[in-house]
């Protein structure tokens, strides 16, 4: 299982690390143009993410653009719908405009309200169709 957290706070991408890590290889992003880079690294790399956890609001580049871009680049190469990378949209702001563009122009699969709760993120992972199997370590 391979994730892929993309968020400017610092505590917020170590908190959902340290939920993941034990499903997983988890990558960080600081930015929307970080993730961008990451994502598009790991899909040439044949190593694509399965998880992605994208905080909206982000300087450089933020979650709606960020999520628009990786799925254009999973479009332009061709990855199938059902392979493409579940994304769970991450906010501080219960917005009823954010919700709807990351669903339906970004078609992300969830949207999480910040205070993350550990259960609340891996019950909305496995909801997606996920399988989270502890990794031996």
């Amino acid at each position: 299982m391979k994730f892929l957290i993309v968020d400017d706070d610092f505590d917020s991408r170590r908190l959902v690390q340290k939920i993941l890590h034990p499903y997983g290889y988890v990558d960080v992003a600081a930015d929307g143009e970080e993730g961008v880079e990451a994502f598009r690294t790991a899909l040439k790399d044949g190593e694509p993410y399965d998880v992605i956890t994208l905080d909206i609001m982000m300087p450089n580049m933020d979650g709606q653009d960020t999520l628009r871009e990786i799925r254009e680049i999973e479009k332009e190469v061709g990855v199938p719908a059902e392979k493409a990378a579940k994304v769970i949209m991450i906010s501080g702001l219960d917005d009823s405009k954010e919700v709807h563009d990351a669903f339906f122009l970004g078609h992300a699969i969830s949207y999480m309200v910040k205070p993350i709760r550990k259960q609340t993120l891996l019950d909305e992972i496995q909801s997606m169709g996920v399988t989270l199997e502890k990794s031996a370590e």
